[in-house]
């Protein structure tokens, strides 16, 4: 098979007026989405437990096995006992830190093909494919089919090597160029990210990274907190079958109609999860308060928010918290009371494993954790 030749941008068979229709529906849902986090007064504490969620998701629509119980277990100081378990939790937990520094890096100075390289760099340190090529654009042609198929067998072969840096620049320019509708446009760059295939792994992972870096950068969102995985797993076999049609008659805007949809569709479900978890947040905030009516009530529930699987000693170890014995009074006050769940015995030095079943369950859509028990079941969860 010879090297796909990708279409200059932007392609010339989008059809604006054909799409007008999803075209308002999705900036309707984007808008609301963006509502919703102007009035969350803590975003970085509620808004955590949705990014680990997407980074799980995201990693396992390219093969991990990890999920949201194994992460945050793992930060919990319970790590699995299979090393292959442990290398896909290292692989989420790149990933969720690349989203976090994207962010940084857009507050500091635009997005450009550098910040895509410092992004790959970090998703790829020290996991499976980090020897090739970590941080740089591919020099050698790709291919795309099944384990180990020659490139005659090959379902799709990117751009060639020799073209990409060009082929790069484009979609950078385009990335910051005017559009007649901003979704649309970023319908293309991600389409267009996933034909050319710039890096030799890790290429899946970025294209659904760059979705809420563009949206936070045009100032579509205030936050880069909107995510697509969960769309794109449920529908994976017409994404790809879209994605391979490019070039075709009316391809651009058959793929751009399903884009747009899958925006609709997540924005809605992001909001109403996002609005699930403060409902909870303010509801536990008033809870804890009545229970152990002390001032570090919210910091304590702040801190299981960002972390709702954690050792009773973590909580000794942040700013302005209460002695060792106060901080097991109002522990032991939550757990009574069915907020906190056992995980974990502690015996002599070893601490104690806590979780905050409901925001976990209230993640997952489903009981992972479940009320009146105090172990994970070993099922593996869904996503979104």
């Amino acid at each position: 098979m010879e090297p796909f030749e990708p279409e200059l941008l932007p392609p010339q068979g989008v059809n604006l007026i054909a799409l007008l229709p999803l075209i308002g529906v999705a900036n309707r849902a984007i808008a609301t989405l963006d509502g919703l986090f102007y009035g969350i007064p803590n975003p970085n504490v509620l808004l955590s437990p949705i990014t680990t969620q997407e980074a799980v998701l995201s990693s396992r629509i390219e093969g991990t096995q990890a999920d949201l119980e194994d992460i945050l277990k793992f930060e919990a100081g319970e790590p699995p006992k299979e090393q292959s378990r442990r290398e896909d939790i290292h692989e989420v937990m790149n990933y969720r830190n690349a989203l976090r520094l994207s962010e940084k890096m857009l507050e500091d100075k635009p997005f450009c093909l550098n910040t895509l390289l410092k992004l790959h760099s970090v998703l790829m340190d020290s996991v499976r494919g980090h020897n090739k090529a970590r941080g740089q654009f591919r020099t050698i042609q790709n291919w795309i089919g099944k384990s180990d198929c020659p490139i005659e067998e090959a379902a799709f072969v990117p751009p060639s090597p020799i073209y990409l840096q060009e082929h790069m620049n484009r979609w950078e320019a385009y990335w910051h160029s005017e559009a007649p509708d901003a979704l649309v446009q970023l319908s293309v760059l991600h389409a267009q990210f996933e034909i050319l295939h710039p890096f030799n792994d890790g290429n899946g992972r970025l294209g659904r990274m760059i979705i809420p870096l563009f949206l936070f950068e045009k100032k579509i969102l205030n936050r880069p907190s909107f995510y697509m995985s969960a769309f794109f797993d449920a529908r994976r076999d017409e994404y790809i079958t879209l994605l391979r049609a490019l070039g075709a008659p009316g391809s651009w805007t058959r793929w751009s109609r399903f884009f747009l949809e899958g925006i609709t569709v997540q924005a809605e479900e992001n909001t109403k999860k996002a609005r699930a978890i403060q409902d909870l947040y303010e509801r536990l905030k008033k809870q804890v308060l009545d229970l152990t009516h002390s001032q570090y009530a919210v910091p304590l529930l702040d801190f299981m928010f960002e972390r709702p699987i954690f050792r009773s000693s973590d909580i000794s170890h942040l700013e302005h918290m209460p002695s060792t014995p106060m901080i097991a009074t109002l522990l032991g006050k939550l757990k009574r009371n069915g907020i906190l769940h056992t995980v974990r015995e502690g015996a002599g030095s070893r601490a104690q494993v806590l979780a905050l079943a409901e925001l976990i369950n209230l993640c997952e859509g489903k009981n992972v954790l479940g009320t009146k028990s105090a172990t994970f079941n070993s099922q593996n969860t869904s996503s979104l």
